[in-house]
């Protein structure tokens, strides 16, 4: 494909001013991953079933299989790969680390970025409005326990707050 035969979009990537050419046919997932080289964002099922390939378009999470690059000119993207700035990781990223919540750690990008749009919305979700905004996120090893109390740890942390979470609980005893 020659580059007139390209697409070019300019838009902001994890908090810079970014430019790119590729395939007008391709995903922004695959814009992300193949042109951008960010592989944090995952392929999962590419029918929008999974949640893996979530990332934040606008402040909004947005499945990257079901959207064209095209459609990402002149937006906000954020992948994993900007949520850990110069101070250090997001609170949800060091709370998935304290509680185990990562396993194989595949699914982890989409569902930290889309709890990262809750705790933006609601600084205080109660379990079950965890449980709502993380249901289109599918994990196959932890069970969900530990990712929802990793959101409800980082809501503490970002509130100035310190959430005890039971022992038992934080070392996979249920």
């Amino acid at each position: 494909m020659t580059d007139r035969q390209k697409a070019h979009i300019r838009f902001t990537l994890n908090g810079e001013e970014t430019e790119v050419a590729f395939a007008p046919h391709k995903t922004l997932l695959e814009v992300l991953r193949e042109d951008l080289n960010l592989t944090g964002t995952k392929h999962g099922c590419e029918l929008g079933e999974c949640g893996t390939c979530a990332v934040l378009v606008d402040g909004r999470s947005v499945l990257s299989c079901l959207m064209l690059g095209l459609d990402a000119e002149d937006r906000r993207v954020e992948t994993v790969e900007g949520m850990a700035t110069e101070e250090g990781l997001h609170p949800l990223q060091e709370t998935f680390a304290d509680t185990g919540a990562a396993q194989c750690g595949y699914c982890t990008p989409g569902f930290l970025l889309v709890a990262k749009e809750l705790l933006a919305q609601n600084a205080s979700p109660t379990r079950e409005e965890i449980k709502e905004a993380l249901s289109g996120n599918l994990c196959r090893c932890t069970g969900y326990v530990k990712i929802y109390e990793a959101v409800e740890l980082a809501a503490a942390r970002l509130r100035g707050e310190e959430l005890e979470l039971p022992r038992e609980s934080v070392y996979g005893y249920e």
